[in-house]
């Protein structure tokens, strides 16, 4: 399993059919209110970077530079909040994640990265309390530790100094770096390096002493399940490593691309595990043993437990607070209208619940809401829905909602009406596609203007489409061709979707075949992942979420290309707004090609050539003439191709 199939597309020709279907992961761990982001190939490290006495939180991950929550508890309660940018100054390429280290001895910590570029100094050029980060060109020239290593610290050999250990990308190789200079100036050499073991591939090693015999073993995560733990059989100054299988035996076989980070979380000066995965999800698991024998309790209260908001969950996705993010708004049994902020990233989600704003949405039980702007006044407004079948429409003041009178008074759809907002007709104003008790859907045509709205229901429009009982819609286009589908849930956990081929519904059961909800099923699509392509959400009676990540996979009309090593290119930012940078990395001299490529594969950016030297070039794609979307970044060099998915927002 590589890493890199869910980024990389290696296809000459990019086509998409409508009736391949998507392949959908389950992971429903980022549905928890604990407030921390759900970042992909998540890597925590722990640290006192603020100098406060307790353990802060840095997530790394392949998305953006490393993300910093302070801990706002103490060293025996900790509470993690997303704190101040202190890594704002340092680049995403070279960070995809990083340690915490006083590496030239005065007394605040130092930050050191692996990312694209190798391995970063970034010296702390504040304080203990203040840190201010200042790149260190070339200290770690002449190690020879390829792209995306991942480092650790520690004074392996009793003198006073920081050795590194360095876990290897590709080959899975686990290197020991002893410090060549001294507590002040450190230096590091090839000449002076030790392998400790290969763990096949994407190496994640932490010192730890976890035997309490005052030397330093070893904790490697990888790239399949679970953990490699290499123990110190040796002394505190001549380390000898040996595999014990049995410390961590059983932990992190459900996940993959494990990275791991040991640290007392609770004060009882025992290390606790807290490790992160190609999902996201942090997971923790306290020790409950000894000083020299460690015992491991899974805790999901600090960094998991599940957003439930009691009984019949029915999501939709907005972004209510205009920071780029999509928030989640739900009904519920009670018919309360519950709202989670999305306080993570566009590409790793958090949720804090906030919902006192939102009180006078609560008409009857079984409620259902769409949020939207649909008198175009700058401010998001509400429809909602309940047991008794009647729509609502609730105008945003600016300090709450007021319920307006004489909009949606003569529809009634028979009971539990589900609403959903969408420009169904594209005149630019918000149409209401709405599912009722009896299995079926109704279209709502809004007749008036964006700027009042006029709702009239058309009736027929969806012939005889019937899911049976309980239907809830989601307008979604998984197809990829500019047109609105219609994804329905149901009372039995059922979803059935409905392709729109020219104004005709066709039921395909391919797209979401592998895909099976709860009682009450409620489906609702949003790129929560930033990846281009919409991910699923399922609320359900239980009220809990179930989340389906898209890796869809573009299919090809012609043979995959051939990959070479010797040519490396990445995209950044990604996704991105106006403008992308591209590096490329180059072990020889040669000449190359690119072109940008829609969707449908035709080229919508002219193909240019240029010589390329060896080493690293970068490049600037100006995409303010495109719409947002999916693109394909294709390179042909020295008779190879290689294809980047590009996503502009």
């Amino acid at each position: 399993m590589n890493r890199n199939s869910f980024f990389t597309v290696t296809m000459v020709f990019i086509i998409i059919t409508a009736s391949h279907s998507q392949p959908w992961v389950q992971n429903d761990a980022i549905y928890n209110p604990s407030g921390i982001p759900s970042l992909p190939f998540s890597q925590p490290r722990f640290a006192d970077p603020d100098g406060d006495g307790d353990q802060d939180l840095i997530i790394g991950s392949v998305d953006e530079n490393p993300y910093y929550l302070e801990n706002t508890g103490d060293a025996v309660n900790p509470s993690f909040a997303t704190g101040p940018d202190i890594f704002w100054n340092v680049d995403m390429l070279d960070a995809e994640m990083g340690v915490c280290c006083d590496i030239d001895h005065d007394n605040d910590l130092d930050f050191i990265t692996g990312g694209f570029t190798g391995l970063n100094l970034y010296l702390n050029i504040g304080d203990a309390s203040n840190p201010e980060f200042e790149k260190q060109e070339g200290f770690f020239n002449g190690l020879a530790v390829g792209n995306n290593p991942v480092p650790d610290f520690a004074d392996i050999d009793g003198d006073s100094d920081p050795d590194m250990v360095v876990g290897f990308s590709e080959s899975g190789m686990v290197k020991l770096y002893l410090n060549s200079g001294n507590s002040t100036a450190a230096e590091f050499m090839e000449s002076n390096s030790v392998e400790v073991g290969d763990v096949g591939l994407y190496a994640y090693p932490v010192f730890c002493d976890l035997d309490n015999d005052n030397d330093f073993d070893l904790l490697v995560g990888k790239d399949d399940h679970g953990f490699i733990y290499y123990k110190n059989i040796g002394d505190p100054i001549n380390a000898v490593w040996e595999a014990d299988p049995t410390v961590f035996e059983g932990l992190g076989n459900a996940t993959y691309w494990n990275s791991p980070s040991l640290a007392d979380l609770n004060g009882d000066e025992l290390p606790d595990l807290v490790f992160g995965s190609y999902a996201g999800p942090l997971n923790y698991f306290e020790n409950t043993g000894t000083a020299s024998v460690p015992d491991w309790q899974e805790n999901t209260t600090l960094f998991g437990g599940v957003i439930d908001v009691g009984s019949a969950s029915n999501p939709w996705f907005y972004d209510f607070d205009g920071d780029g993010d999509f928030d989640l708004f739900t009904g519920t049994q009670l018919g309360d209208i519950k709202y989670y902020e999305n306080t993570g990233t566009i590409t790793g989600p958090a949720w804090t619940e906030n919902s006192e704003y939102f009180t006078s949405l609560k008409h009857s039980i079984y409620s259902a809401v769409a949020v939207g702007d649909v008198n175009d006044d700058g401010l998001p407004d509400a429809i909602v829905g309940d047991l008794s079948g009647n729509l609502y429409y609730h105008r945003n003041t600016g300090s709450g909602f007021e319920l307006e009178s004489g909009y949606l008074e003569g529809i009634s759809l028979g009971g539990w009406s589900s609403p959903r907002l969408v420009d169904f007709d594209s005149d630019s104003d918000l149409d209401i596609i709405a599912g009722n008790e009896a299995g079926k859907l109704s279209y709502i045509q809004n007749e008036g203007t964006p700027q009042d709205p006029d709702w009239v229901e058309i009736t027929g429009f969806f012939g005889s489409i019937d899911v049976g009982s309980n239907c809830v819609p989601a307008v979604c286009d998984p197809d990829f061709d500019d047109d609105w589908d219609i994804l329905c849930g149901n009372i039995s956990g059922d979803l059935t979707y409905f392709e729109n081929q020219d104004g005709n519904w066709v039921e395909n059961t391919e797209v979401f075949e592998a895909i099976s909800g709860g009682q009450n099923t409620s489906p609702a699509l949003a790129d929560l992942d930033a990846d281009g392509d919409p991910d699923l959400t399922l609320g359900q009676y239980s009220g809990i979420f179930n989340y389906f990540r898209n890796d869809y996979l573009v299919t090809g009309v012609s043979d995959p290309v051939q990959r070479d090593s010797q040519l490396n290119i990445k995209v950044y930012p990604n996704p991105c707004t106006q403008n992308a940078i591209i590096l490329i990395e180059s072990e020889y001299n040669s000449n190359f090609s690119l072109e940008l490529l829609n969707m449908n594969g035709q080229v919508v950016l002219e193909r240019f050539e240029k010589s390329l030297p060896k080493g690293n070039q970068k490049i600037s794609l100006n995409l303010s003439g495109l719409p947002q979307g999916i693109y394909f970044l294709q390179f042909h060099s020295q008779g190879h191709t290689k294809v980047e998915k590009l996503v502009k927002l």
